[in-house]
């Protein structure tokens, strides 16, 4: 079993940043793809980003791109969502999220994902 802890959600001013931090429990996160899905209200959960066990195929969906920077430290079992230039149209629940399939194929749908933090709220104000 694994379980995801979020934590970095809060209030900014549009143009501003936040940084999302994800620990995970578990002697395997290193062989885990990790991502970072959100929902706002009255929309349904979105692929936000993704990174493979290794790091080396990340994959962001196109309102977050050049704006958004994921990365994990496999030694603290961590992973990140850096958040740069936020939008008003950002503010959503951002979740944490990991596949348990040894694979270095990075997934955007949520059935493919095996487990899910509770979630940390991200407001931006315009």
């Amino acid at each position: 079993q694994v379980q995801l802890v979020e934590s970095g959600g809060g209030l900014v001013q549009a143009g501003g940043s936040l940084r999302l931090s994800c620990a995970a429990s578990g002697r395997t996160f290193s062989r885990y793809a990790m991502g970072w899905f959100r929902q706002a209200p009255g929309k349904e959960r979105e692929f936000v980003a993704a990174i493979s066990w290794s790091g080396g195929n990340i994959v962001y969906a196109d309102s977050v791109k050049g704006r958004f920077t994921i990365s994990r430290d496999n030694a603290k079992n961590t992973v990140y969502l850096q958040m740069n230039s936020l939008k008003a149209e950002d503010t959503a629940v951002y979740y944490c999220v990991a596949d348990a399939t040894f694979t270095p194929v990075v997934a955007t749908e949520r059935g493919e994902y095996d487990y899910w933090g509770q979630g940390t709220q991200v407001t931006v104000s315009s």
